[in-house]
């Protein structure tokens, strides 16, 4: 049993860039739809695809690699964990790298980086960071 789906998805995107792979497919849900479709508009991924599947559908997420043959994405932290929930009101936001990295959030309009989130003035579950 899979007690933190998203830390999941963070860490086999993770492990996949590592290891050079093209792309990298994760059981679905909203929420990584969501996570995926903000990691593509960042440019910290190539292109994702939600398969429809019997059972359990899937994302399939195409990974972005600069000139050099090295990973867009230098790091992942999982900020708020299911055990501990992490959050934050939008002054309080992280500024990841300073500023050359993004934070997810959680807020009541839905999910998005912490520089939207800033930007329309609310706070919420800070889910990760990456950079």
């Amino acid at each position: 049993m899979m007690t933190d789906p998203i830390g999941d998805m963070l860490i086999r995107i993770k492990n996949a860039l590592m290891a050079r792979h093209k792309s990298v497919i994760i059981p679905a849900s909203k929420i990584k739809l969501e996570i995926a479709r903000i990691l593509k508009e960042e440019g910290y991924i190539e292109d994702y695809k939600y398969i429809k599947e019997e059972p359990q559908p899937k994302i399939e997420i195409i990974l972005k690699y600069d000139e050099n043959k090295r990973p867009v994405i230098a790091g992942v932290k999982r900020v708020s964990k299911p055990g501990r929930r992490i959050y934050k009101g939008y002054r309080d936001l992280p500024k990841v790298l300073d500023g050359f990295g993004i934070a997810i959030v959680s807020t009541s309009q839905g999910i998005m980086t912490d520089h939207e989130a800033k930007k329309r003035k609310i706070g919420g579950e800070v889910i990760c960071e990456i950079w």
